[in-house]
């Protein structure tokens, strides 16, 4: 089933008109319309992709400070010196 169209009129300045019809000339886009959509498609894409970034972000930091919050923490050298173990480096590396 093909995906439901609206129609959108847009106003560009005469130089990015220009840009818009050269890149038509150019052949990579048989439209003008085919252009846009494509230039507003990928704009549409990365923002969804940054949403989901932020959301996994979102999601770990709540972890983390659940696990804060229910005493599940360690101090920071420990840490540190397990991350040097499981990373197959000197327990002194990076210290001054």
């Amino acid at each position: 089933m093909p995906t439901p169209t609206g129609q959108m009129t847009v106003t560009l300045t005469r130089e990015l008109e220009q840009f818009v019809r050269d890149k038509v000339r150019e052949g990579a886009f048989a439209t003008t319309s085919e252009y846009i959509r494509d230039l507003v498609r990928t704009r549409y894409l990365a923002e969804k992709e940054r949403e989901a970034r932020l959301r996994t972000l979102d999601a770990a930091l709540a972890e983390g400070i659940a696990d804060a919050e229910a005493g599940r923490v360690m101090p920071v050298g420990e840490a540190f010196a397990r991350i040097r173990a499981e990373l197959g480096l000197d327990d002194d590396a990076g210290k001054p």
